[in-house]
């Protein structure tokens, strides 16, 4: 098996730097990114040929069922045409644990009967919706979906142009997408997926701006159907200012050219697409540090973030990108204020840095803020106990599943 020396990876990161300064400054910034990153991983390819690489990634993607969870599939129509695919966990009549959980390994309790919410004689049950973030799909929630089978109904759905849902028509047609578009969305899906019933909204980066988006289009529903809410990641706005960890000299180039680099690359989607397959080991590294925050991320765990993300296409990456500079519904926030509300964050977050969610918890006094340590941006996967135990605490506070199940 031939072997890659630390001078090949050299070369590979130099080509990389070279085409992204014929893009301008910004370029040579992230040349510079994509180049620390190979750095990191020369010393593996001193001793690990690329087909070995490729045998332990095939390894790592078979070695835990992250992502296979299945529920029932069902797809909405938003405004523009576009079809969103969304799947429905439901709960047993006797609020045992489902075949499907069953199958998949998940536990869940048999304690007395739930709960009447709202007081009906005979209410819809309960629908957890979760929206997940920017470039990641519904399987970002696998470990808090495998704990919940059986215990609540649950509905998890793919963003417009992620996962399985259809690419964006609007988009197709030149229509900038934003983050009111996402909003609508979310409220195709409810109708569709639980259009009775108490809902409690659980968003992540991207999917909690659909939820501000939401609120601020349609105040009325979350004024009578929503029960409560949890915020993971997110902001409401002011993501301009963000650094993700860079020098003020090179994220100042950043800002200013990256919009016009995504939208030349989304152009030449394919030959993008091959250099992405052809460096995949130097954008592992760059996918590490802006998803995790520890070092002892399970291999498994972060070879599936990798998995999510890049299965999302580069022209998709770009027509999103430019709507979180312009995102800002802190005014949607009120919306929330009678609610019981979780906001969670990681404090080593580059992406949506800790005290984007701190600012959220402002607004939202009377919320339960809880900034996880040593998490990074995708905290809901690097440390799952504590994401999904406070959603649960969420949903006994409400009175969703009882104490025992939980």
């Amino acid at each position: 098996m031939s072997e890659t020396s630390a001078e090949d990876v050299v070369a590979t990161a130099a080509v990389a730097a070279a085409g992204w300064r014929r893009a301008g400054v910004a370029g040579a910034a992230i040349g510079v990114i994509a180049a620390g990153a190979a750095a990191g991983v020369a010393v593996e390819r001193l001793t690990v040929g690329r087909g070995m690489r490729k045998k332990a990634r095939l390894a790592l993607d078979a070695s835990g069922p992250y992502g296979s969870l299945r529920g029932q599939p069902g797809r909405a129509v938003a405004d523009d045409g576009t079809e969103l695919y969304y799947e429905v966990d439901e709960i047993e009549p006797d609020g045992g644990t489902s075949r499907a959980a069953t199958r998949a390994g998940a536990r869940a309790g048999s304690g007395p009967r739930r709960r009447r919410l709202f007081g009906s004689k005979d209410p819809a049950p309960l629908t957890v919706v979760f929206s997940h973030g920017y470039c990641l799909g519904q399987d970002s929630w696998h470990f808090q979906r495998a704990a919940l089978r059986g215990l609540v109904r649950t509905v998890h759905w793919d963003q417009r142009s992620h996962g399985r849902s259809e690419r964006g028509r609007a988009q197709a047609e030149g229509v900038a997408v934003g983050i009111d578009q996402l909003g609508r969305d979310l409220k195709a899906v409810i109708d569709a997926a639980a259009p009775e019933g108490p809902l409690v909204l659980v968003g992540h980066s991207m999917g909690g701006m659909t939820m501000m988006a939401l609120a601020d289009r349609y105040p009325e529903l979350i004024r009578d159907r929503v029960a409560a809410v949890a915020f993971v990641g997110t902001s409401s706005g002011k993501l301009g200012e963000v650094n993700f960890g860079l020098p003020v000299a090179g994220v100042n180039a950043v800002r200013r050219v990256l919009p016009g680099v995504l939208k030349a690359l989304g152009s030449q989607a394919e030959l993008v697409e091959r250099g992405r397959r052809a460096t995949a080991d130097l954008f592992a590294g760059l996918i590490k540090r802006y998803s995790f925050g520890s070092r002892d991320v399970d291999p498994a765990v972060a070879r599936f973030a990798e998995r999510l993300i890049e299965s999302t296409p580069i022209d998709v990456v770009a027509e999103f990108y430019p709507a979180f500079t312009e995102h800002d519904k802190s005014g949607a926030l009120p919306a929330f204020r009678d609610l019981p509300v979780l906001i969670l964050a990681g404090d080593k977050d580059l992406v949506t840095p800790s005290s984007h969610s701190e600012a959220i918890a402002d607004e939202l006094p009377d919320a339960e803020l809880v900034i996880v340590p040593d998490a990074g941006h995708l905290v809901m996967l690097e440390h799952p106990e504590t994401v999904t135990d406070r959603l649960a605490d969420l949903l006994v506070r409400i009175g969703a599943v009882p104490a025992q199940g939980r």
